[in-house]
């Protein structure tokens, strides 16, 4: 988790174009059995790590044959974001990955470059779930769905 100075949640909303995210997502995953999602949360109490873990397990992303689903997890009025990913992708990459992915995403979103940032944190997940996870033609199915998810 980094805390970030960025803006509010509406504006970030604004700043981001869901579509090439959501391109980014598609992208990533031609290339793996591998699923990623990202979620951008409403103001709430408590603790990051928590509210990213129920949201983790509310899209369901404990449910990937694998376990290797990764979730972005953003929360712009509390500046922060989170990279989880399951106990299957998790076990193959170690800590030091997340943290290299969440120094490159913050890096980009210091900057204001929201989109580029998920863009590239996408990018880099998924070149990596390609190396544990590849994509089986015969056997890989979309299991979960690519949309940026607007908590309400």
């Amino acid at each position: 988790m980094v805390k970030l100075r960025w803006m509010g949640r509406r504006r970030l909303l604004k700043s981001v174009d869901a579509g090439r995210v959501k391109e980014a997502i598609v992208g990533a995953e031609r290339r793996t059995s591998g699923e990623i999602r990202v979620a951008v949360s409403s103001v709430f109490w408590g603790d990051v790590y928590k509210a990213a873990g129920r949201a983790f397990d509310r899209l369901e992303m404990h449910r990937t044959r694998d376990h290797n689903g990764v979730l972005v997890f953003v929360v712009p009025m509390r500046r922060r974001f989170v990279v989880l990913g399951d106990s299957g992708i998790h076990a193959k990459v170690g800590q030091s990955f997340w943290d290299h992915v969440v120094e490159s995403m913050a890096g980009r979103f210091r900057t204001g470059d929201f989109t580029e940032g998920l863009v590239h944190g996408i990018a880099t997940i998924g070149e990596e779930l390609s190396k544990h996870f590849p994509y089986e033609a015969a056997t890989d199915k979309n299991e979960l769905p690519d949309d940026v998810d607007f908590d309400p």
